[in-house]
């Protein structure tokens, strides 16, 4: 069997006990024998994956206590993976939750770092520059795309440290390790989403009987 996140960029499939990222385009071209259990945040994906007799929708057996609405499944699952901590899901968007004894407290969400090169280049062409990951945080830039960078990068990093204050934080998503990079209390871990989704597997499995 296999596990799949699918997200509005990229597909994370669990083959195997193995990861493979795959780009949207790649993972449409794929064909697949085994049955594959998934989540889809992308509607249009996920209306054709409804056609796909081998292809299993979790959401609906994915249960989550939260006041928040709107909450995407897959930051839902991310969520479901830890119990005290903040949960940081770095991908297209960057979104950030809290959760205290196994309670959803809440969160918001960060444009992810495309994004924000996307929005710099909306603003001007001269902005038109990617973001470099390794600027300095510690020195006040001398050019533009050190100042696009360290004000996008130190954004996130400060809204996530106010957050977090000394908790633990749990990233994941293609930016996740990155990002964990900056904080001393940060667990990568690039199997949190799919971790839920096994479990959710085997609990209805085995009310199954099967």
């Amino acid at each position: 069997m296999i596990f799949c996140d699918i997200g509005n960029t990229n597909a994370h499939l669990l083959i195997k006990e193995r990861l493979h990222v795959k780009s949207i385009k790649e993972f449409l071209k794929l064909s697949f024998d085994e049955k594959v259990y998934y989540i889809c945040v992308n509607d249009n994906i996920k209306s054709l994956l409804h056609v796909r007799k081998n292809f299993f929708d979790l959401e609906p057996y994915i249960t989550f206590d939260t006041k928040y609405r709107g909450m995407g499944i897959d930051r839902i699952c991310a969520c479901k993976a830890v119990n005290d901590g903040i949960v940081v899901d770095a991908g297209s968007a960057i979104t950030v939750d809290i959760m205290k004894n196994k309670k959803h407290m809440g969160g918001y969400i960060l444009p992810g770092l495309t994004a924000y090169n996307t929005a710099y280049s909306s603003i001007s062409t001269r902005l038109q520059l990617d973001i470099d990951k390794d600027v300095k945080l510690d020195k006040i830039p001398k050019n533009t795309k050190e100042a696009i960078s360290y004000a996008a990068i130190k954004s996130i990093k400060l809204i996530i440290k106010n957050s977090a204050k000394n908790r633990k934080i749990y990233f994941s998503g293609g930016d996740g390790e990155y990002l964990a990079g900056f904080f001393k209390n940060a667990i990568y871990d690039k199997m949190l989403v799919l971790k839920v989704l096994q479990k959710t597997f085997d609990v209805l499995k085995a009310s199954q009987g099967d």
